[in-house]
């Protein structure tokens, strides 16, 4: 067959099929023919991917924070369900869509609103007012630059920006307030009585009904997959540098070199006007707002200048305060208005300055300068930051070996553990709720249960615990799901079907009172015949604590009484097999006269976030539908 190829493939033919391939090979990369792309993603929306481990990631901040929340009541099982892992993966393809969308509609968070947000953050301000040096010194200890804070607080609100846009175009009128309250106000007068607890028709299970049941529910009797690890860990706080305290000489060299950081930062009072430029203006919009900007700046005096703002500005976040922007440092703002800004003098008013929101004019209404503190006062925190460095550099140093090592051999700890003098740890088993010590951080969790560990056997990443402290674990046993024995759970089982069996006799027994009453007999009679207490509740509210739940629930979904008055009849299930069989005698509509406006106005608002939320969720199925998405759901 070689031969043959090669008897055909001569001549100029020839020449000009080989230039092709070469050609193929040299543009694509002849890599593409060796490597397989192996994929990660869990749900492919669009363009966009949501990733495993960014879907692992959600999964195990909900799961502690629900820890956190439940304590006692927290329930992992939860997490492990298909419907909750459908869900939340559902509102993750849904946030990509809105993030798409803001792309494809030119909406952005601007400079403006990023300020506002940073300089309102509680953790930044220090007597009610945004600190320049509070937010540096905030964000170096999270070992955050302001470029990636300021990239996270973007990000944050750009998925906002189409729900709060449609919720703000979302109409609530009176009229539907006015039947909302009357619903929610409403008073109900009903009778109700609970049955006794009957005995099961049958008591008598077999071996066959148990094993029937178990492996209809062979989900509820699991026990949970697990692993074990091995680990190595460097912290800083147990690592020693091989370094002498630092010398004044040095110590004065440092401070000579940090010297910005000792001083108080100069601060400028600032008002501004803003005449907003729209995204993608013509020519003509923008020599519009250019003249505005220049007649308003032409009427601009220090005595003027915040009834100007009042009456002309187009920033609404600060047009109300006459432009007020308080005290504002360097590398708050855009760059064009921090440039004008310290440009200016006291009491002096700019020329309009364009930045990426439009025109702005600056009035700079008083500026304070920085301070520098003596050598003297900030010695011992020189020393302390000297020690630090010493143990920072160590730290790095260390964790990038292990870093290396590790990933040079993935299949085990012991090379890195042998050349840096760490112990290989041990964790005991732990199913994905976590553990306890290391095997209790959300991040060792994930990394424990990923493919590349429990299939590849190999090392992890490394991993940041915080605060100088970070990991490389590897599984060392895999302990998969797997089915209780049935004796195990024998006679849980046989409770169940027990418990089944009452609570569908106690569901018959209440349809067919239900049903005699419907056709006219008398309650009270009913009641004293099935040996249970009839009793009444009359003037009831939609929240009130003197009448079960389940009963107040149902009491408030029956329909209203016939128009000659004849009640009506529900059957109510209480749980733990229990029924109560319930009659709605009486509805009485809210009186609006008895709620206040300041509720009505709060009212408002929840309606305009409900309605935007449905319509949110409408403006996302659209989006769904004209969407190419693929879900994975092997990788979940």
């Amino acid at each position: 067959m070689l031969q043959s190829l090669r008897d055909k493939m001569h001549g100029w033919p020839a020449v000009v099929v080989l230039g092709i391939a070469v050609f193929a090979m040299s543009f694509f990369g002849i890599e593409n023919y060796f490597v397989s792309r192996t994929e990660t993603f869990v749900a492919k929306v669009g363009k966009a991917e949501v990733g495993q481990q960014q879907y692992q990631d959600a999964i195990n901040r909900i799961r502690q924070q629900q820890r956190a929340q439940l304590g006692d009541k927290f329930d992992p099982t939860v997490f492990d369900k298909p419907e909750f892992k459908d869900k939340l993966l559902d509102q993750m393809i849904g946030q990509q869509l809105l993030l798409q969308a803001n792309d494809d509609l030119g909406m952005r968070v601007s400079d403006e609103s990023l300020r506002e947000t940073i300089s309102a953050t509680p953790a930044f301000q220090v007597d009610g007012q945004f600190n320049g040096d509070m937010y540096r010194a905030q964000l170096a200890a999270a070992g955050m630059t302001p470029d990636i804070y300021q990239d996270s607080v973007r990000n944050s609100l750009q998925s906002t920006l189409l729900p709060d846009a449609i919720s703000g175009s979302t109409i609530v009128t009176n009229a539907d307030i006015d039947r909302y309250m009357q619903l929610q106000l409403q008073h109900r007068n009903i009778r109700y009585f609970v049955l006794p607890r009957p005995a099961p028709a049958d008591s008598q299970v077999t071996d066959a009904q148990v094993q029937d049941y178990y492996k209809a529910h062979q989900a509820d009797y699991m026990n949970p997959e697990q692993v074990s690890l091995k680990y190595i860990e460097v912290n800083a706080s147990e690592l020693k540098p091989d370094t002498q305290a630092p010398s004044d000489d040095e110590l004065k060299k440092r401070y000579q070199d940090e010297i910005s950081k000792f001083g108080m930062p100069e601060e400028r009072e600032v008002s501004h006007i803003l005449i907003n430029v729209p995204k993608n203006a013509t020519p003509a919009q923008q020599k519009a707002a250019l003249d505005k900007a220049d007649k308003i700046a032409a009427q601009a005096t220090p005595d003027n200048f915040a009834k100007l703002a009042q009456q002309d500005s187009e920033d609404l976040g600060s047009k109300l305060q006459g432009g007020d922007l308080g005290w504002l440092q360097k590398g708050v703002t855009n760059p064009a208005f921090e440039s004008a800004m310290f440009s200016l003098q006291k009491g002096q008013i700019s020329k309009p300055v364009l930045s990426d929101e439009g025109y702005h004019i600056i009035y700079l209404r008083d500026v304070h300068s920085g301070q520098t503190k003596p050598f003297e006062q900030v010695r011992d925190q020189l020393i302390k930051e000297a020690t630090a460095s010493d143990h920072d550099r160590l730290y790095n140093d260390t964790a990038g070996k292990m870093t290396d090592l590790t990933s040079q051999n993935p299949g085990s700890l012991d090379p890195a553990a042998q050349a840096l003098s760490l112990q290989v740890k041990e964790t005991p088993l732990f199913g994905r709720d976590g553990g306890q010590g290391v095997a209790a951080n959300p991040k060792v969790v994930a990394a424990a249960f990923s493919s590349d560990l429990l299939t590849s056997g190999n090392n992890s990443s490394l991993i940041d615990l915080g605060k100088a402290d970070s990991v490389v674990v590897r599984v060392d046993k895999h302990v998969p799901a797997t089915p209780k024995a049935i004796a195990e759970v024998h006679d849980a089982i046989v409770q169940k079907i027990l418990d089944q069996r009452i609570a569908d006799a106690a569901h018959q027994k209440a349809d067919v009172l239900v049903d005699r009453l419907s056709k006219g007999e008398d309650m009270a009679t009913i009641a004293t015949a099935e040996h249970a207490d009839l009793k009444t509740a009359n003037d009831i509210q939609r929240v009130q604590q003197d009448v079960p739940q389940e009963i107040l629930a149902q009491a408030f979904v029956t329909p209203h009484p016939a128009a000659d008055g004849k009640p009506q009849y529900a059957d109510v299930a209480l749980g733990q097999g229990n029924y109560a069989v319930l009659a709605v005698d009486k509805v009485v509509p809210g009186d609006l006269s008895k709620f206040p406006e300041e509720q009505r106005q709060m009212l408002y608002r929840q309606m305009m976030q409900a309605y935007g939320g449905v319509e949110t969720q409408g403006f996302i199925d659209m989006l769904k539908a004209k969407t190419k998405i693929e879900i994975a759901k092997d990788r979940m």
